[in-house]
């Protein structure tokens, strides 16, 4: 019995950082040379990101900075040590990755929270124990024998992973009902070096949550959205040096190197065949009809778009996503999947390829059904929009 996916939700924090509001904010950084100056500009522009979110009010309100630890008033960015940055997560993490969750239980009406067997959690930002996995079967109201598990420090494609164990655990056990929930909150890792990877982060990443529910039966009276067909993953060793996630004295510190972009050109079409290949027979690659994408910047969707003769639209999803709310690590293919399957036609089935990158160089790679419906899904405008915490 095929795993499906039987509901997705969405939040963000409320403070909406403007592109141009943190370009200014690392252009006005003191001692910036015209190096930097020019380097900031051109990465900043040129990385697909318009706007996005954060759980820092200080970086878009002046007002709010007196007495932050992460911009001083005047606008220097400041480089708190790495508790502090982490205890502003267990502040702040929780009321998104309830926010979500709940946002995706009630995408499935006929399912009661205690219905609830596994619980995911997938963040790669920060960390505490009792963890959100253990806040979510407190606070969400499900049984407190719920099995729990956490993926963590896996970067952008933790979320494919967390929906291919949940995958398997339904498949194992019919009866399983499985909540994958992946917050990620990457501006408290603001650096306030000039080197090119920390101006790089700074221009790309976001905060935001995602969840899922994943059930090999779906209730009575629910349609799933997608039926989650397979996974892989392709490890790319020449890749290792250039993403790579630390944890440093000033915050966690993201290798995201210029060469990325052409280490995913030099390897896609290998991670493809191996997921076209796979156990369950050979899947056409004319038979893909949407595309999933972890917008990881404008460059790696460009080089995508031409390594694999992709039409521009067939990242339209990815790019709006990156347009709209930044690079979000792991959670970003969910928000992406969300718009693929909001947009996609009723009357015929889609085939989705959805692939994220990550630390390693990794790739994972899935396809997914989304099938007939009785009705098409609403426009994202008539949708409930993201829920926003704040």
């Amino acid at each position: 019995m095929t795993a499906a996916l039987l509901s997705l939700g969405t939040a963000l924090p409320e403070h909406v950082l403007e592109q141009t509001t943190a370009r200014d904010l690392y252009l006005a950084q003191p001692g910036t040379d015209r190096l930097t100056e020019r380097l900031v500009r051109t990465v900043f522009g040129a990385c697909g990101v318009g706007r996005r979110h954060t759980v820092l009010r200080e970086l878009v309100d002046e007002d709010a900075r007196a007495g932050s630890a992460y911009v001083a008033p005047g606008g220097r960015i400041l480089g708190p040590l790495t508790g502090a940055r982490n205890r502003t997560y267990v502040q702040e993490a929780p009321a998104l990755f309830a926010a979500a969750a709940r946002d995706a239980l009630a995408g499935c009406p006929a399912l009661d929270p205690a219905d609830v067997t596994d619980v995911i959690t997938v963040s790669c930002t920060g960390f505490f124990a009792p963890g959100p996995d253990y806040q979510l079967v407190r606070d969400l109201g499900l049984n407190p024998a719920t099995r729990r598990s956490h993926i963590g420090f896996m970067g952008c494609h933790g979320a494919l992973v967390g929906l291919r164990q949940a995958a398997a655990v339904a498949e194992a056990d019919p009866d399983a009902v499985v909540l994958v929930v992946a917050v990620e909150l990457c501006t408290l890792h603001l650096q306030r070096a000039r080197d090119p990877d920390a101006i790089r982060g700074a221009s790309l990443f976001a905060d935001g949550a995602a969840a899922a529910v994943v059930s090999a039966a779906a209730p009575a009276g629910v349609e799933p959205l997608l039926r989650l067909d397979r996974f892989r993953t392709l490890v790319i060793p020449d890749g290792e040096r250039d993403m790579a996630w630390s944890i440093g004295d000033e915050g966690f510190e993201m290798v995201l190197g210029a060469a990325v972009p052409r280490v995913i050109e030099e390897n896609i079409h290998t991670a493809l065949d191996a997921l076209l290949d796979g156990p369950g027979g050979a899947v056409d690659r004319a038979a893909i009809t949407d595309w999933a994408v972890h917008p990881g910047g404008r460059s790696i969707l460009d080089k995508l778009e031409k390594t694999l003769g992709l039409p521009p639209e067939a990242l339209r999803e990815s790019r709006d996503v990156l347009a709209t709310r930044g690079n979000m690590s792991s959670v970003t293919v969910l928000h992406v999947l969300r718009q693929v399957i909001d947009e996609a036609p009723a009357d015929e089935p889609r085939t989705v390829c959805a692939l994220a990158f990550g630390p390693g160089l990794t790739v994972e790679s899935a396809l997914f059904t989304i099938p007939v419906r009785r009705a098409a899904a609403a426009p994202r405008s008539a949708r409930a929009a993201d829920a926003v915490v704040g």
